[in-house]
């Protein structure tokens, strides 16, 4: 330990900072393989690591499982004197700790879980300097005595482990991480790391200005992109259609219940749900367990146990569920009911294919899963009204998700966009349900903006007529004129606005009202059975005050319309002869790439790309972006390879 120390790149800045950078890269390399087994980093990895060496003031944000533990661990080996790690979750704690002790680096966990005088042990060692890295649950900061034992150490590094928990705007905030801002101003460490998974652009600012990073933070946002995971969202009308639609994706996924290819997370939003989801899956021959956070303690480790061993292949959970769970092998996770945010979305699917496999993501919604979150978000745990402030920001969070489920341009885009992660845009994955249904083509259509802003006005005149008197599915049922029970004890067969869509389906006109859901035009009551209602906003939209920008969507196509994915992937029409040679030579390109990667070979990019490629035989950078498929990372990465055999056909 000690001539690993010895070693050390010094904290004051040298004169020759180029030979500085060098030696630390050098050293990182070295520790990298010495100390933790591994041969390499991952870009952002060296990035982030030698940002928190040696500017000292860093932000990541990378995905679950990308490996953000390491942009902490390792400087922690590095650097003379304890890494704090802030960290809300003790299982991950215990894991880490093991795992370091392996590698023969010194770290133990402070949380309420450990007993008093062990604890009381290991902060007299911390304060000995006997470890170089702690981990301690945010609860811990809120004693002074503990802070004060924290002022008798010689701090290297302090790191915020889910430093979206900080944010009060964010989709998991916790009100014990406000205590972290306090704790950095009184010690005032030289280098504070903060690591989350997910943060949109203003979750980011928040973190930064909670922490007090000011404007020299080093930023890292790397890492969102997941091309091997298969994102879908679909639309049901209730828990029969959700079973169908799980079972369907289990299959595909998994194979047969008795000897499944991997694991699968299902996500439900109350504790029945999970446990309902659990014995039906059980019913159908799956070893499935539900996880909630109203089960004891010991329930909920031997089920995450059971799981982490695959002597239990399905876990049905709420978002209890998840967060430090080491498995690499899950080949889907479903939600049959949407969660908070398009951030909790995204964390939590992207616990599916870590091991670069191919993975299933579906995200099923229904309009009764609409009203269950707005009285969720409205509602405390305990029943009482929450903040309105608080439950306005949670709604806008739910209705950005909304936005995902109606998307009608890739799905990976859509996150990456949401994010703010522009560089590692994909150009339309080739594999999500969207770019699967428009088989590659361009997501452009023409719109009428009169037409447009005509049919938004007769939804939001539905709504308004309607005077709160029928949900979402019962306004659906006036516009297409159905006259049954409901709508005639409604009053709703008297209305001028009866039958205006009668040429829709109901799928298409509960799609348009969701639309303008998400819009703000209209907004739900938070009642125990929601009625929509209009907006002021949706009143000047329907009094023609203030313009109706939106996308209508599509009429769902019949059943017998569709064709299987595989054939709708493969399907690219004739290509002239000259364009058919070269397109063979970019796809035998497009399979060494993929060997090389060990990836799939759409995850390079599908085959529409590569004809279009053919076609269009852009000779450089700027001119592959212009291809539909060829976003920004895949022209960083694979770019080079296929202008070598672009350039190398012009001058044959």
């Amino acid at each position: 330990m000690s001539a690993d120390r010895s070693s050390k790149p010094a904290a004051e800045a040298p004169s020759d900072v180029d030979g500085e950078r060098e030696a630390r890269a050098r050293r990182m390399d070295e520790v990298l393989r010495e100390r933790f087994g591994l041969d390499a980093f991952r870009p952002w990895q060296r990035e982030a690591i030698d940002a928190v060496l040696g500017e000292g003031r860093v932000l990541v944000v990378a995905p679950t499982g990308g490996g953000k533990s390491l942009t902490y661990q390792l400087p922690a080996a590095m650097l003379d004197g304890l890494t704090l790690v802030v960290s809300p979750l003790v299982a991950l704690m215990e894991d880490q700790v093991r795992s370091l002790a392996a590698r023969g680096i010194r770290a133990t966990y402070l949380a309420s879980t450990v007993e008093l005088a062990e604890r009381q042990a290991r902060e007299a060692a911390m304060i000995r300097g006997e470890y170089e890295l702690v981990y301690v649950a945010p609860e811990r900061l809120a004693g002074s005595a503990f802070v004060d034992r924290l002022a008798r150490c010689k701090l290297a590094l302090v790191a915020v482990d889910e430093a979206h928990c900080i944010a009060q705007w964010g989709h998991d905030f916790r009100p014990e991480y406000l205590q972290i801002g306090a704790l950095l101003e009184r010690l005032r460490p030289p280098r504070v790391l903060a690591c989350t998974a997910t943060a949109t652009p203003a979750v980011r600012r928040e973190i930064r200005e909670r922490l007090g990073f000011g404007d020299g933070c080093h930023e890292v946002l790397r890492g969102f992109a997941r091309p091997n995971l298969h994102l879908a969202a679909q639309l049901v009308d209730g828990p029969k259609d959700a079973r169908a639609a799980l079972e369907r994706t289990l299959a595909g996924a998994l194979g047969e219940p008795r000897s499944p290819r991997g694991g699968a997370i299902v996500y439900a939003a109350t504790r029945k749900t999970t446990e309902q989801y659990a014995a039906h899956l059980g019913q159908k021959g799956f070893r499935a367990a539900a996880y909630h956070a109203g089960m004891s303690g010991e329930e909920r480790s031997r089920v995450a146990d059971r799981f982490a061993s695959r002597r239990v292949d399905v876990v049905v959970a709420t978002n209890a569920f998840g967060m430090g769970i080491d498995r690499s092998d899950i080949r889907a996770v479903v939600h049959v009911q949407p969660p908070s945010s398009i951030e909790a979305y995204y964390q939590e699917v992207g616990r599916a294919g870590r091991d670069g496999a191919e993975a299933a993501g579906l995200l099923l919604c229904s309009g009764a899963d609409i009203g269950l979150r707005r009285r969720l978000v409205t509602s405390n745990a305990d029943g009482s009204e929450a903040d309105p402030a608080l439950a306005a920001r949670a709604w806008g969070l739910f209705r950005d998700l909304l936005r995902y489920l109606d998307a009608r341009t890739c799905r990976h885009d859509f996150v990456l966009r949401y994010f703010g992660d522009e560089h590692e845009l994909l150009g339309g994955c080739g594999h999500c349900d969207v770019c699967l249904e428009l088989d590659g083509e361009s997501a452009a259509v023409d719109v009428d903006p009169e037409e447009t802003a005509l049919t938004v006005k007769k939804a939001l005149s539905a709504v308004a007529r309607a005077q709160r008197r029928g949900g979402l599915s019962a306004i659906a049922e006036m516009l297409r004129g159905v006259d049954n029970d409901k709508t005639d004890r409604f009053g709703f067969t008297q209305l001028s606005t009866f039958g205006l869509f009668r040429d829709r389906s109901h799928e298409w006109v509960l799609a348009l009202l969701r639309a303008v859901l998400t819009a703000g035009w209209i907004d739900l009551t938070p009642t125990e059975h929601p009625v929509p209602y209009l907006t002021r906003s949706g009143a000047a939209v329907m009094k023609g005050e203030a313009p109706a920008r939106i996308v209508l969507p599509a009429e769902p196509k019949s059943p017998s319309s569709k064709r299987p994915k595989r054939e709708a992937r493969a399907e690219l029409g004739p290509l002239p002869a000259e364009a058919q040679a070269l397109f063979e030579r970019l796809r035998a390109r497009r399979a060494e790439l993929a060997k090389e990667k060990g990836m799939p070979a759409y995850v390079v990019a599908h085959d529409r790309t590569l004809a279009a490629m053919a076609q269009l035989r852009p000779m450089t950078r700027e001119a592959l972006l212009s291809v539909h498929g060829m976003g920004p990372a895949r022209v960083e990465q694979y770019g080079d390879r296929f202008l070598e055999v672009l350039v190398a056909s012009a001058g044959a």
